[in-house]
């Protein structure tokens, strides 16, 4: 395979067929026809941008809220700016803390090491109590500095990471869920028309909805000292809602996935005798692949719209709380902060749908995935 070939092999598996005149050109591989396709792909949408950044600018001084005017493109990238800027501070505080906690600890064990020898050529057995006491205190607060954590608000980035770990554990929480589920349906005609009533009936349910209930079930039933908890209990609410709201593509595409197996490929599973477990993952699952795949696609896009409405309520400090605290903050850099959260949630959830769009191609036959 040549090194074009390769290219723009890599470019559609990653979902990015509009950069495949741009590989091709480089290779002069009819350089017209490739400079139209480039025009087309990638000028226009470009065009089309800026115009719209453009009409942005214009119309925002005329637009007076509350908080002020509505902020240009360029008031937004200053703010992303700040943003970054704010999050490299913090992290040199957090830098300059664990450094300080270092050295103050390495100080406090230095001391206790001399007071035990110090104890041990003690005149007086009070003395020597004395003397151990001290050092046993400062043996304790180098193991409490040991447990000791930064205690600085989270960044942006750092709300960023949040709402991508809430997103990816109720993205699998609900495919967990649903995978199954959707096999056992579509090989049971009777599981299936057992329950089809639940799901026409849940999946159009709003995540606002669905918050006040998990809260509620989720506060009962994780009872552990927050202290020793390995997940607080705003980050359970919002995967668990998350996960109830996005499993349902993958429920339907997955039953109908396995649902549309050529029954030629069951006939060869009950020709070789192949018990049920055996023939679900040898057979079942490698058929409808493409079919669950586009489910998960799916389901990881509602898991992201719907985390942002499941952080402001539950107050899981990620891109969803971020919104809701700027909103409650009312300063002059609240809009401005808000659009930033925008592009970041529209760029993220772009990059994401393209992740998983490199995973359905490389379990699907198709030609072409949307």
């Amino acid at each position: 395979m040549s090194a074009k070939q390769t290219l723009v092999k890599a470019i559609n598996a990653a979902g990015l067929p509009a950069f495949e005149p741009v590989v091709k050109l480089a290779f002069m591989d009819e350089p017209r026809v490739q400079m139209r396709k480039i025009g087309l792909y990638i000028g226009v949408p470009i065009l089309a941008f800026g115009l719209f950044l453009a009409l942005w600018g214009a119309v925002a001084k005329s637009v007076v809220t509350k908080y002020g005017t509505l902020p240009t493109p360029g008031e937004v990238w200053h703010e992303a700016s700040n943003l970054y800027t704010a999050h490299n501070l913090a992290r040199e505080e957090e830098r300059k803390y664990y450094v300080e906690l270092a050295e103050k600890t390495a100080k406090q064990k230095t001391e206790a090491s001399e007071l035990r020898v110090k104890a041990a050529t003690a005149a007086t057995p009070e003395e020597k109590t004395a003397i151990e006491k001290r050092a046993a205190r400062l043996e304790g607060l180098v193991e409490k500095a040991a447990l000791k954590k930064y205690s600085g608000s989270p960044t942006y980035l750092d709300q960023i990471f949040t709402s991508l770990k809430t997103v990816f554990t109720g993205f699998l929480i609900a495919s967990a869920i649903a995978v199954p589920l959707g096999i056992v349906c579509g090989l049971s005609k009777t599981f299936m028309a057992a329950v089809t009533p639940m799901i026409q009936i849940f999946k159009p349910v709003s995540p606002l909805a669905w918050l006040p209930i998990v809260m509620i079930i989720v506060g009962a039933m994780y009872t552990t000292d927050p202290s020793v908890a390995w997940f607080e209990k705003s980050f359970l609410t919002s995967a668990i809602t998350v996960a109830l709201c996005s499993l349902w593509p993958t429920l339907i595409n997955t039953a109908l996935g396995v649902s549309s197996i050529d029954k030629d490929f069951l006939n060869v599973a009950r020709v070789l005798k192949l018990g049920w477990f055996e023939k679900v993952w040898r057979i079942v699952i490698p058929a409808s692949l493409p079919l669950i795949f586009t489910g998960l696609r799916l389901s990881l896009s509602v898991g992201w719209m719907v985390l942002i409405a499941a952080e402001m309520l539950a107050q899981n400090p990620g891109l969803g709380k971020f919104v809701w605290d700027m909103f409650q903050n009312g300063s002059s850099q609240t809009l401005s902060q808000i659009m930033v959260a925008v592009f970041t949630i529209g760029i993220i959830g772009f990059m994401l749908d393209r992740i998983m769009i490199v995973f359905q191609k490389a379990v699907s036959f198709e030609a072409v995935v949307a």
